[in-house]
């Protein structure tokens, strides 16, 4: 059987083509430079990639150009995403809504979504599903944000979404592509989206000189890729309704007083299963990324998302799993503050990672990724991974299939994305089976 991953994806897909497309109104030279915050700034290295699969039913009828037409409407909501980056005189970056567009891929798969989602060693659909995505060298001509409709066998369809994270995070991002499909299903768009004022944090910097998010990494200048010191791999993995119940109960989570989220525990269970794999030579501090406004519908981009730090003062792989459960639950600490304060400083500039500068676990439990409907269907399976991350790994926790029939809303567990160091996913699937989900 062939696999999806980036060695042969060109035994995969055929027939791609490139297009791109532009607002339906010109936005004009009146509020058409949109400044880019901090936040923006610390995370632009980072790429969020969404790959949503649907049934032939879903798509019976539609073709890639039906599916563009909506996106003319769209841009005209969304400026900043059919513009591009520019430069100020002083070097900070900041997006010219110049109604560039965004770039557009159709292609062609030889196989079937049931058999792509079967696939058991390989996952790593988004290699080839979604368009590998980089601003620059040429900053000025590089997109913000790919869609890629891939036609498979089955007659199935899959989106693969592209955003480049300066623009905002995966709410935004979701409420992006969300806003499209509604406009695709003939419902009214507003006439504006709402803006965001997320201000400054106010975090005490004595607290976080120690604990900062985000790492600086060599200057990149308009080529906005790290380069690893691993080879790193992103796959994905299921964790059912039944077999959460049981990780919980294993805790003891189920018989606490306070209540503690889904993504507490998986989290403690994940840092002290990779903390064993690693054998604790890795960071005691990881990074927490959580939001408290999960509905963006008809908001601006932003990104919104609280990155805060967790440091363990004990080894976590001998620890005891309720110990690193309430240092996640409770010992948070929000290092936006120091973070936004370094970007300033060197004025956009300088060049950070956030996810994967410590091992970060990232909250998408209660982001909209099913609520795109084509047809009144959705999709049978959405994943989100992030591209750019940096060798200590990244872990999404994002909600689980649809249980039954797609349309009844419900969903069975979790679907845990991660990107980590080759090898060492397979290793904590392995410890993860083994020691908590027996």
């Amino acid at each position: 059987m062939k696999t999806g991953s980036a060695n042969n994806e060109s035994l995969l897909l055929s027939n791609v083509k490139l297009s791109s497309v532009v607002p339906a109104t010109v936005t004009g030279e009146i509020n058409n430079v949109h400044e880019l915050t901090d936040m923006d700034l610390a995370m632009k290295l980072h790429y969020i990639q969404g790959v949503y699969f649907f049934t032939r039913e879903s798509v019976e009828g539609l073709t890639t150009d039906k599916l563009k037409e909506p996106m003319f409407q769209c841009l005209d909501l969304y400026t900043t995403v059919s513009g591009r980056i520019r430069r100020s005189e002083t070097g900070r970056p900041f997006i010219k809504c110049n109604d560039s567009g965004v770039r557009i891929v159709e292609a062609e798969c030889d196989t079937t979504i049931e058999e792509l989602l079967d696939m058991k060693k390989d996952r790593s659909f988004q290699s080839f599903l979604v368009y590998n995505q980089v601003l620059g060298p040429d900053l000025a001509y590089s997109p913000l944000v790919i869609m890629q409709f891939t036609w498979f066998k089955c007659g199935g369809m899959s989106l693969g979404l592209s955003w480049a994270h300066v623009l905002g995070d995966a709410f935004s991002a979701t409420s992006f592509v969300n806003m499209w499909a509604k406009i695709l299903s003939g419902q009214m768009r507003p006439k504006c989206l709402q803006p965001v004022n997320l201000g400054k944090s106010k975090s005490p910097t004595s607290v976080l000189e120690n604990l900062v998010s985000t790492e600086r990494v060599n200057p990149l200048g308009d080529h906005w890729l790290i380069a690893n010191n691993s080879k790193m791999e992103t796959n994905y993995f299921q964790i059912t309704a039944k077999q959460l119940e049981h990780m919980l109960a294993n805790v003891g989570a189920v018989d606490q007083a306070t209540e503690i989220s889904h993504f507490e525990v998986l989290s403690a269970i994940i840092w002290k299963c990779l903390s064993e794999i690693r054998e604790d030579w890795g960071r005691r501090i990881i990074a927490v990324c959580t939001s408290s406004s999960h509905n963006r519908e008809n908001e601006y981009p932003t990104n919104g998302m609280v990155l805060s730090t967790v440091e363990a003062d004990f080894p976590v792989a001998k620890a005891d799993i309720s110990a690193v459960i309430e240092l996640i639950a409770e010992k948070r600490v929000d290092g936006m503050g120091m973070t936004e304060e370094i970007v300033e400083k060197e004025n956009g500039e300088a060049d950070y990672i956030a996810y994967g500068a410590n091992l970060t676990f990232v909250n998408l439990e209660e982001a909209e990724i099913y609520g795109l409907e084509l047809k009144g269907q959705k999709p049978v399976f959405v994943n989100y991974a992030i591209n750019g991350v940096g060798d200590e790994g990244v872990v999404l926790v994002l909600p689980g299939a649809a249980k039954g029939k797609a349309e009844s809303g419900g969903r069975d567990g979790v679907t845990l994305t991660m990107v980590l160091p080759e090898n060492q996913f397979q290793l904590l699937i392995n410890k993860l089976e083994r020691d908590w989900m027996q």
